[in-house]
């Protein structure tokens, strides 16, 4: 029996139909599926036009005022510091921004906070520190935009500051730092698409500076698509929707991202082990160079991250490479060491809490503290394992801080914020958040208010994940044609996943065990129109141990390409089967 709930989207309209008449019966399906209606969105969906239909970065309320700022401080020769962040999204909007600027000649320098000892957004230590290495203007990027005391103390020491960011902002306008916004989230805001990654907005900044300057438009363009490469991999890695000016982005990105221009991706793509005669695509992103670039800051300083994406030598980038490849080994090692740990303790003490809770020895004085640099990652494998919000609490017994991942019946960000009288700072969305709380007296009391909150919003719920499925076919459609049809829906990733199929009523004629552990699922199916497939599942052999030839199921798959010695062959990947 499966533990996921199936749900179909459902059929096209008869007025969509009517207005995406030019396209097949699954493709008009699938755009439906995305919210595209008629054929003029369709064309801007499809199209891989990145000139025509990326937006002006001048739709920004104050971009001509941040780009006044930063041309007035160029021209006067005064240092302009690039303040990041310890994530992809934060290191590759930081390497934008920067390479930028040392083209059009600025004095520049960058400064990345250290994860654990300086943790997210702005410091005034190191304010204080750049102040006195000459700094004159901090250019903010992916930090944040709840920093109104720290902008204030900045202009108090007669810098200047540009906060360019995308998180939500407070719920009160007072509460927004007095300087220059670029952030299409703030209210009021004019800029036609809201959900840029913090190297988007990184990005139009940039953009923008190009634009303003004395080039010829092609030069200009050459300079805007080369940040492109970054643009992409900062975007994926965020989980931001890949649709509008996003998809835009990162389609033409991942275009100049395999062009293999910049040493360090390169030396990061050989590291990591990626097909050469392949592509590079949305999925080698997300699951191949973003955890070896994130593992830069989770297991030591997001500075080799970002020395690799500037780096210029291929002996340079390639020992980088290396040494991001081993961190994310260790990472890796680790996570795992600390899920067990506490899959140990949630199973031994299951109660009905509707929220998991997890906090390490340290905070009670008791043994070493779970790394904060990889607590969000096993937040997230517990809430995708118990399908339940998840909470990884680590530190001392006064520093004390957190991260969670949660499901979609429940917003994390807004329950943390009604909850947040007992904490000290914190951030985030409906589906992770950070935070930190001093003294073990706001724990207790912040454990009680979010499993108080948890329980009232999610209790008498039927909690199980769901499986989002494009379109019921006939097995019969599974061909090399309809591969050519989700081809052109890429890349996918958040609002735009990799559609998923079901067929139903599907015949076994024969089940194999492959892997060296026999862990995975190899089934020959057909049904009475369609000639036999293959069909994979991976790691399905415990779940599914008795399937035999003979069984009719329904399968629901994702459809991929196999080549092998030569051979092509269009087979399924099973994600879950019904028992008919």
């Amino acid at each position: 029996m499966s533990k996921r709930h199936w749900q179909l989207y459902p059929l096209i309209s008869e007025e969509a139909e009517k207005k995406l008449s030019d396209f097949d019966d699954v493709t008009r399906q699938l755009l439906f599926n995305r919210g595209i209606t008629d054929a003029a969105a369709a064309e801007v969906f499809l199209s891989s036009d990145y000139v025509k239909y990326r937006h002006s970065p001048f739709a920004f309320k104050q971009m001509a005022a941040a780009v006044d700022l930063i041309i007035k401080h160029i021209k006067d020769g005064e240092k302009i510091v690039v303040y990041g962040d310890y994530d992809c999204d934060g290191v590759t909007a930081s390497a934008v921004i920067l390479e930028v600027l040392n083209t059009l000649k600025a004095k520049t320098d960058v400064y990345i906070p250290d994860r654990v000892t300086e943790g997210y957004g702005l410091n005034r230590q190191a304010i204080q520190e750049l102040k006195e290495g000459g700094a004159k203007l901090i250019i903010t990027v992916d930090n944040g935009i709840r920093n109104k005391e720290e902008v204030e103390f900045i202009k108090g020491l007669g810098l200047s500051v540009i906060i360019t960011d995308h998180h939500v902002p407070p719920p009160e306008v007072e509460l927004l730092p007095d300087c220059i916004i670029v952030n299409p989230m703030v209210p009021g805001e004019t800029y036609p698409f809201k959900y840029l990654a913090g190297v988007g907005v990184s990005a139009k900044l940039a953009m923008a500076l190009i634009e303003r300057a004395k080039l010829s438009d092609e030069l200009k363009l050459r300079l805007e698509e080369r940040i492109l490469d970054l643009v992409a991999l900062g975007t994926i890695a965020d989980c931001v929707p890949l649709i509008d000016e996003n998809r835009v982005l990162v389609k033409k990105g991942l275009a100049v991202l395999n062009q293999a221009r910049r040493p360090g991706l390169r030396e990061l793509v050989k590291a990591s082990k990626i097909n050469p005669n392949k592509p590079l695509d949305s999925w080698n992103v997300s699951f191949q160079l973003t955890p070896r670039l994130n593992a830069a800051g989770r297991m030591d300083h997001a500075n080799t991250a970002f020395e690799l994406l500037m780096g210029k030598t291929e002996q340079e980038s390639a020992e980088l490479a290396l040494e991001l490849n081993g961190r994310n080994v260790d990472r890796q090692k680790i996570t795992e060491e600390i899920v067990n740990q506490i899959i140990k303790s949630v199973e031994a003490e299951m109660t009905e809490d509707k929220i998991i809770v997890a906090i390490s020895p340290s905070v009670y004085g008791r043994g070493d503290a779970w790394n904060e640099g990889i607590v969000g990652l096993v937040a997230g494998r517990l809430s995708e394992r118990y399908y339940l919000p998840a909470l990884v609490i680590t530190g001392n017994e006064e520093e004390i801080k957190g991260s969670g991942r949660s499901i979609d019946e429940y917003n994390l960000i807004k329950a943390v914020e009604s909850v947040s009288c007992s904490l000290f700072k914190y951030g985030g969305h409906a589906a992770a958040c950070g935070f930190s709380i001093r003294g073990q007296e706001n724990l207790a009391k912040f454990i009680k208010d979010i499993k108080q909150s948890a329980n009232d919003a999610l209790g008498g719920l039927e909690l199980k994940p769901k499986l989002l499925l494009e379109a019921d076919i006939d097995l019969s459609l599974v061909d090399e044609s309809l591969l050519a049809i989700i081809d052109k829906l890429a890349p996918f990733g958040e609002s735009n996943a990799r559609p998923l199929f079901v067929s139903k009523g599907v015949n076994i004629v024969d089940v194999a065990k492959l892997g060296l552990e026999g862990k995975h699922l190899r089934l020959k199916i057909r049904n009475s129109t369609s000639k036999v497939k293959t069909a994979i599942g991976f790691g399905l052999v415990a779940e599914w141990p008795d399937l035999k030839i003979g069984d009719t199921i329904d399968i629901a798959y994702y459809i991929e390409l196999n080549e092998f010695n030569g051979r092509r062959e269009v087979q399924l990947r099973i994600t879950d089967m019904h028992l008919t």
